[in-house]
């Protein structure tokens, strides 16, 4: 199933390569694969995810993103919670190496300190707008602490049916000592400009293990906002 996703995705790339129309009026609002966009100067994006499996354990996130004077540096944390209790909180930063939201091709690698574990991680996300309607984004990262050595690797395509509701496949596999877990989710994401600059942008996706075949629900919700 995984392989059957990445062909899935260049087809779909390959055959929207060509598709024209308004431009995504959402950009940096993925859920399992990372874009490298980083946020504008004086906006901050706040984002929630949950994931609930089967048999009724759940995770989620919360993550908040900064721009350091412009676009060019970014700030963010990201607290998880799982269960009854909290995860390792991630300390990031990431820097626009390449393009940004306007151009077609971005790089905008990421290094990030897991405060519990003292683990370093480093995660390269690379976006590549085939045209204004379709964009496809990819990832290779590692995970690194004292113990153990994790990789992860992903690609997705984007699709806007409408300029503010969009259409994703996401595939992301991750590899630790125990276990390689490959996971494919489709999901539907929109957005809700409203005063102030404000844009709201839920989303849901199920993400499938092609190991298991085991499916969760996820939710996903973004608030961004200028600030001064």
């Amino acid at each position: 199933m995984l392989r059957f996703s990445l062909i899935l995705i260049a087809l779909l790339s390959a055959a929207a390569a060509t598709f024209a129309g308004e431009p995504l009026a959402i950009q940096d609002n993925s859920f399992l694969i990372e874009e490298a966009y980083n946020q504008e100067a004086n906006v901050v994006q706040h984002i929630f995810t949950y994931q609930r499996q089967r048999d009724g354990s759940f995770a989620s996130t919360f993550t908040q993103e900064w721009p350091v004077t412009g676009i060019r540096h970014q700030f963010s944390y990201t607290i998880p919670y799982s269960g009854t209790r909290l995860d390792d909180v991630a300390i990031n930063y990431r820097y626009q190496l390449l393009g940004d939201g306007e151009a077609r091709l971005a790089i905008a690698p990421r290094v990030s300190y897991l405060v519990r574990d003292r683990a370093a991680q480093v995660n390269v996300p690379l976006s590549l707008a085939l045209s204004s309607r379709v964009v496809t984004h990819w990832n290779a990262g590692a995970t690194i602490s004292r113990d153990a050595h994790n990789w992860s690797a992903g690609g997705s395509v984007i699709v806007a049916a409408l300029p503010k509701v969009h259409a994703m496949l996401e595939v992301l596999a991750t590899r630790d000592a125990h276990r390689t877990t490959r996971l494919v989710s489709p999901g539907i994401r929109w957005a809700y400009d409203l005063a102030h600059h404000l844009q709201i942008v839920p989303g849901i996706a199920m993400p499938i293990d092609t190991r298991t075949h085991e499916r969760s629900l996820y939710v996903y919700m973004s608030f961004e906002h200028p600030f001064k």
